[in-house]
């Protein structure tokens, strides 16, 4: 019978990560243990006050599920979070070692393979970002944190440093529509290839009646598969997170059906470690940007960790999950 057990850990930042929402030194992560018959599965998840969510809350929902839980019936006993993320991926890392497989042949996925992933800057001044572009200028990819009144300036600055970088922008709700009008020009002049969240998620109507000259990504605005005809019209592409999906099942889902509905596909994250990051490689195949960076913000990961290079963010390692 599967027992979870839910532990509150903390992991150092390289540097401070700051958003338009405020600044962290520190991923605090909340890590579920699956146990049954003596195999033990894994799985992390990131609470998210934007969501309601604490590290308390979280221990309190895992605490809820019964045991001998498994993955067919954890969607019916939490709601889609980080929470059921922790579980559902626990149970999948416990389903593969008792099995002796890899998740993805459980799943029926293809093997997967490294994928490029984007590096994140984080909020700061024009001068300060111009810096960080320049100190990352060799990334395939670099996501810019906005949503401010000097982000005109950023977007400049970041250009600046990195003249050949692929850049994709992110303002966490930031914007209003006459800013996001006014900015959007520039932002295709200055060769950002998407836009991410521009409005906030409960006032993002005018997205369908505005022109948006480059894609335009949900990331508040999309958890799960429920999300998706709310966002008709309105975005081209999804952001996929398991602290969202409330976990790998429902994120291979909700891939699945953004793509059958005509979305592309993002695949973000937390600030998380490897734990985290893991079964997220396994929904990044092929999608149309990643965003899985979180271990490359740390300044201490997981045993284990996952592999990062030239060729992007490898698939884990058994010893570190799935």
């Amino acid at each position: 019978m599967v027992q979870l057990i839910s532990k509150f850990e903390t992991f150092r930042l390289a540097e401070t990560f700051t958003i338009a929402r405020g600044s962290k030194d520190a991923a605090e992560v909340v890590t579920v243990l699956a146990e049954a018959e003596g195999v033990r599965g894994w799985g992390e998840c990131v609470p998210y006050a934007r969501y309601g969510e604490t590290m308390e809350s979280v221990a309190t929902e895992v605490a809820s599920v019964p045991q001998g839980v498994d993955r067919l019936s954890l969607a019916g006993l939490l709601p889609a979070g980080a929470a059921r993320n922790a579980v559902d991926c626990a149970l999948w890392d416990l389903e593969a070692k008792t099995a002796g497989k890899r998740v993805w042949d459980l799943a029926g996925l293809a093997r997967p393979a490294a994928e490029i992933t984007a590096f994140t800057l984080s909020l700061g001044t024009p001068e300060s970002m111009a810096k960080a572009a320049a100190k990352h200028s060799h990334r395939p990819l670099l996501k810019i944190k906005l949503g401010g009144e000097d982000d005109m300036a950023r977007l400049e600055a970041v250009r600046s440093g990195a003249p050949k970088t692929r850049i994709i922008v992110d303002a966490n709700e930031g914007w209003s529509v006459d800013l996001y009008t006014e900015l959007a020009p520039h932002l295709v002049r200055l060769g950002v290839t998407l836009v991410e969240q521009p409005l906030p998620a409960d006032d993002d109507g005018m997205l369908a009646e505005i022109e948006r000259p480059l894609p335009v990504c949900a990331d508040e605005s999309c958890h799960d598969r429920a999300s998706l005809p709310a966002l008709s019209g309105k975005y081209d592409v999804v952001n996929i997170k398991l602290d969202k999906t409330g976990g790998l099942t429902e994120a291979i889902a909700l891939r699945d059906a953004a793509l059958a509905q005509g979305f592309d596909v993002m695949v973000g994250c937390m600030v998380g470690t490897s734990l985290a990051m893991a079964p997220a490689v396994l929904v990044a195949q092929g999608a149309a940007v990643v965003d899985l960076d979180g271990p490359l913000l740390l300044a201490e990961d997981r045993d284990h960790a996952l592999k990062y290079d030239g060729d992007g963010v490898h698939p884990p390692v058994s010893e570190l999950w799935g």
